[in-house]
């Protein structure tokens, strides 16, 4: 029997996470193996937005009722999905009320650290990349707020720290540690 099949015949020729049964297709949930065991049946909707929840959060309310699957993929791709937009404030509460067998949350942990190691490149003004300890020179005056003084356009900031945020570094102007947003910078 082909995995489409197997998954047609669980699934009940449904999307597992919205219910559609339309456009449906196999979708393999990393680190996958091949098997039903660890792919789902997903419509094209669903198909095209879990690598982008964020493009229709709400979308996703769908969830609050697939995420209480038996089927363990399913379960880890929902909990992937509302963790990659907790910051909408819902999937927060629906993540809280979640809970996933140890084996389980360590296979939906696992797929997410993978994916958050292709973290984007940090870029200065010039789009060069930008690393931990690079200097960097300050483009324009730049209004420090709540240090009470100006990043004077030419500064050389040196041995920077990179954030969470591409868009920010962190680094020391007149001695007092600032966050710099790198549109306003340049690689020295």
């Amino acid at each position: 029997m082909s995995l489409e099949t197997q998954l047609r015949e669980r699934a009940e020729n449904k999307c597992e996470l919205c219910g559609s049964e339309e456009n449906l297709k196999v979708r393999e949930v990393p680190p996958a193996d091949g098997s039903a065991e660890t792919a789902i049946l997903v419509c094209e909707t669903c198909d095209e937005l879990i690598d982008n929840p964020e493009k229709n959060p709400n979308h996703w309310h769908c969830l609050n009722e697939s995420m209480w699957s038996p089927v363990p993929a399913v379960q880890v791709t929902a909990w992937r999905i509302l963790k990659s937009i907790a910051s909408e404030g819902w999937p927060q509460d629906m993540l809280d009320m979640l809970y996933l067998e140890p084996e389980v949350q360590a296979w939906a942990e696992e797929g997410l650290q993978s994916e958050s190691e292709e973290a984007p490149v940090v870029r200065d003004a010039n789009g060069n990349p930008l690393s931990d300890g690079d200097s960097v020179v300050i483009l324009k005056d730049l209004p420090v707020k709540g240090a009470g003084f100006t990043a004077k356009q030419g500064t050389k900031v040196t041995n920077i720290r990179l954030t969470d945020d591409p868009t920010h570094i962190q680094g020391k102007v007149n001695g007092t540690t600032i966050f710099l947003k790198t549109e306003f910078l340049k690689k020295a």
